[in-house]
């Protein structure tokens, strides 16, 4: 297809809290062309289990994985604190593309898709306002 949903590039996810198990049981990867693969956490009740057929991995096996695996993108939901880090991890193995979760804008020589809950609520906020209030002026 034109748009790559058959092409089923390789992925894996980083961070299984709350918003990454959300992900893995709710959102269907194959059907946006991504085979997820593998997802990592540092969370020891969580590593050795799997969600919807996917293996959560412990953190410190991340460098062995991607040096083992071909790995197109990744889906970034670690905490802020280290999202630049990871973000280097993945990148210094040849991971081309991470789909960010973190708040963090990441920029570099690969590509990112930075997604900002906050931006998307304030924007809702905006089109609430407008329809309510239609003499709202638009921000600037």
């Amino acid at each position: 297809s034109i748009l790559g949903m058959d092409r089923g590039y390789s992925a894996i996810l980083i961070g299984v809290g709350n918003l990454g198990q959300a992900l893995l049981c709710n959102f269907s990867f194959k059907t946006w062309g991504f085979d997820l693969k593998a997802a990592f956490d540092v969370k020891p009740q969580l590593i050795g289990t799997d969600y919807e057929g996917v293996k959560i991995h412990d953190m410190a096996t991340l460098p062995q994985y991607l040096s083992e695996n071909k790995v197109d993108a990744a889906v970034l939901c670690v905490p802020k604190a280290h999202a630049v880090q990871t973000t280097e991890l993945l990148t210094s193995h040849g991971v081309n593309a991470i789909w960010n979760f973190t708040n963090v804008e990441l920029s570099g020589n690969v590509f990112f898709e930075n997604v900002h809950f906050a931006d998307s609520l304030l924007t809702l906020s905006y089109r609430i306002t407008k329809h309510f209030s239609p003499g709202v002026k638009e921000p600037k």
